[in-house]
């Protein structure tokens, strides 16, 4: 396996392609076994450094399928969903019991999404800041 042409053969297209095939059974799948995922960045050491980024994605995965944020295009969660799925699969471009090499490819994949979608990433996160807070208010006005 030449794993620099497998890694070169990641790009913003390849996610495309992957998001374009995005449905509601993959955000089922997502929502499913988000625990899966987490788990697996956080016992990953090429993926730890995701961590935060992989809770938010999961997050706005989640708001966005209840309705509670809706301001986001489809391909945004399309493209989170299909990460999330192939850093869930253990077969893929490189499989993940590949020592050392296994989970790079992993780790490009959400890097790249994240450059894709950075804009609508930072729109979400600004509001989910705004919903703590607004929380965090409400409850300090009942508690007087």
């Amino acid at each position: 396996m030449d794993v620099k042409n497998v890694l070169g053969s990641i790009d913003t297209d390849f996610i495309r392609k992957g998001s374009a095939a995005v449905n509601s059974e993959d955000v089922k799948k997502v929502l499913d076994q988000a625990n899966e995922i987490t788990e697996k960045v956080v016992k990953s050491g090429p993926l730890q450094r995701f961590l935060k980024d992989v809770a938010l994605l999961i997050s706005m995965v989640r708001d966005y399928w209840s309705g509670a944020y809706r301001e986001i295009p489809w391909w945004v969660i399309a493209a989170v969903v299909f990460t999330l799925l192939y850093v869930l699969s253990p077969i893929d471009l490189i499989p993940d019991f590949i020592p050392v090499i296994g989970l790079l490819d992993d780790a490009v994949v959400i890097a790249l999404c994240l450059a894709m979608i950075e804009q609508d990433l930072l729109k979400y996160q600004e509001w989910k800041e705004a919903q703590t807070e607004t929380t965090i208010n409400e409850d300090e006005q009942e508690v007087t």
